[in-house]
């Protein structure tokens, strides 16, 4: 399933389009002892109004967010096929249109019995029609053929007891406690799952794809229990195995402009495939050019291609999963966050031995919590020193700090980003 087919189904999940509709709806409350205490089985138009306009929004969130991060694409293993198995229990609750209240039953027991949850929660499951017109080479849409895409949309909502304070009560006149305490339905769901998957304009019984509202939160127990596939790396988890590497191979060689030039050329690589249906995927001849490019020594490049390739093997590393919209400095008691095009405008500089972060002011005004600060005039002993300086630090100077302590401030970490804390002290100058 990619970019372009999802941003289809999205487009026309709302009751307003003419092409899309909800068949029916089952919902269910599970307590904190797994045990189902309220199970229903409509038939969408049964549903009241104000009802059904909660069941569409909480289930077209389960299709929010971005293929790679938040919504992950899985693929069955043999044994979910077998009676019993993940693929069968969904492919029957598909087939029966959710009328079928066994196959329904079924259904939800299979994701209370193998799902963990911290709370009491919700399970909302839509059976849906979108109805596909199909499209000639020049991606015109043909209004004469058409077939049905049915699917299964489903949403687990945590449900919180929301505890009032002084409430007015109409029938006594008077203000007083609440007695009685609402169990609310959250209307973002931490997880769900479409099932099949919308791939090639049509119905891919043989992937589900998981959603995960928070990606760096995934519920393992979902992919692994529930669906029953393999569990691959979160967005986050691709990003720390590429920082790690980056960290103990390129090591000594890494500095501010390796960092920033690593990040600006993967964003390259991003902008290049950005109006491309596929998620675009970096491998590891891209990891040994960009690292090349940006002024890593060959040595290095060729020894992290191949821990690269190591690591990931035949699941490269999706190229969006690795970008950093900014650079981020830390050290001791000081953060600089530094958006995409302004990176050329920060230098690291050694003057008369001691070490410096520099910021190139193109405007004379700078804002300094919320106010305009007055910028001292220049001083020529300290242009005289910084002109005669190196522009980088020297590899001596590295080599010569036995705590790394010169690179601290330029360390990887959020792949490309600064974000080290180091003890280093940091002099200011006016400049």
């Amino acid at each position: 399933m990619n970019k372009k087919e999802l941003s289809e189904i999205r487009k026309n999940f709302s009751e307003s389009s003419d092409l899309f509709v909800v068949n029916r709806a089952a919902t269910a409350f599970v307590d904190a002892e797994k045990q189902i205490r309220c199970l229903s089985n409509r038939a969408y138009h049964n549903i009241p109004t104000d009802e059904n306009e909660c069941l569409i929004t909480t289930l077209k969130r389960v299709l929010s967010g971005t293929l790679g991060k938040g919504l992950l694409e899985y693929e069955f293993p043999q044994e979910a096929y077998e009676e019993g198995g993940s693929q069968a229990i969904l492919y029957e609750a598909l087939n029966c249109k959710l009328e079928d209240d066994a196959s329904v039953s079924m259904l939800m027991e299979q994701i209370v019995q193998n799902m963990d949850y911290v709370s009491t929660y919700a399970i909302i499951v839509a059976h849906c029609t979108y109805t596909v017109f199909q499209k000639s080479r020049n991606d015109e849409i043909d209004p004469y053929q058409s077939y049905d895409y049915s699917f299964l949309i489903t949403a687990i909502c945590p449900v919180e007891v929301r505890v009032d304070g002084l409430i007015y009560n109409e029938d006594d006149n008077a203000i007083e406690k609440k007695s009685v305490y609402d169990r609310i339905v959250a209307e973002v769901p931490t997880d769900g799952f479409l099932y099949p998957t919308f791939t090639g304009r049509g119905p891919d019984v043989n992937h589900v794809l998981y959603s995960a509202h928070k990606p760096k939160q995934v519920n393992i127990s979902i992919v692994e229990q529930v669906l029953g596939c393999s569990f691959t790396q979160t967005a986050q988890e691709q990003k720390e195995t590429f920082q790690i590497m980056m960290q103990e191979i390129v090591a000594d060689e890494l500095s501010y402009s390796v960092i920033t030039g690593v990040n600006e050329k993967i964003r390259d690589i991003a902008a290049e495939y950005a109006n491309e249906p596929e998620m675009p995927i970096i491998d590891d001849i891209h990891v040994r050019d960009v690292l090349l490019d940006s002024g890593v020594s060959q040595e290095k490049a060729e020894e992290m291609q191949m821990a690269y390739r190591e690591a990931t093997k035949d699941k490269p590393i999706m190229v969006n999963n690795l970008v950093e919209s900014k650079t981020t400095i830390r050290m001791d008691g000081i953060t600089i966050s530094i958006g995409k095009d302004a990176t050329d405008k920060i230098r690291t500089q050694s003057v008369g031995g001691r070490r410096y972060l520099l910021i190139d002011l193109d405007d004379p005004a700078v804002e300094i919590n919320g106010l305009i600060a007055r910028v001292a005039p220049e001083i020529p002993e300290l242009v005289e020193q910084t002109d005669n300086a190196s522009d980088e630090f020297s590899q001596e100077m590295i080599a010569s700090d036995p705590n790394n302590s010169i690179s601290a401030g330029i360390s990887i970490s959020d792949t490309v980003t600064n974000t080290e804390e180091t003890n280093n002290e940091i002099s200011e100058h006016d400049t």
